[in-house]
């Protein structure tokens, strides 16, 4: 029986849960789960396209995953201006394209606080 905390580089096209059903059938353990969730927003479960470090608690350690669901996290993520999906995402379909060049760094800092929160 497999016990502790693997740290995976999830990959992109994979959901969290994705990573934790290859581990567990490989490690033959029923008993696994991830901490790479914040408090009501899983970003890893709802967009594959989310990549990064993803701790996975195998048997015993699985006691332990709430203490990381609360923890403090980072996210990092790259823009792409001037284009509007159905998706609201890269993978969707191209609704609207609009010229963003004379967006400035200004522009995008005014307008960060929305996006900030739990």
């Amino acid at each position: 029986m497999a016990s502790g905390i693997l740290i995976v580089d999830k990959p992109e096209d994979w959901t969290s849960q994705d990573v934790v059903a290859k581990l567990r059938g490989a490690l033959h353990e029923r008993r696994a789960g991830h901490g790479g969730v914040g408090e009501g927003f899983d970003e890893f479960r709802h967009d594959p396209m989310a990549t990064g470090v993803l701790p996975v608690f195998f048997g015993r350690a699985t006691r332990a995953v709430e203490f990381f669901e609360h923890a403090e996290k980072t996210y990092e993520t790259v823009l792409r201006l001037g284009l509007v999906t159905d998706t609201q995402d890269i993978t969707g379909r191209v609704l609207e394209q609009r010229d963003a060049a004379s967006v400035t760094e200004a522009d995008v800092r005014a307008v960060l606080p929305r996006f900030l929160g739990p």
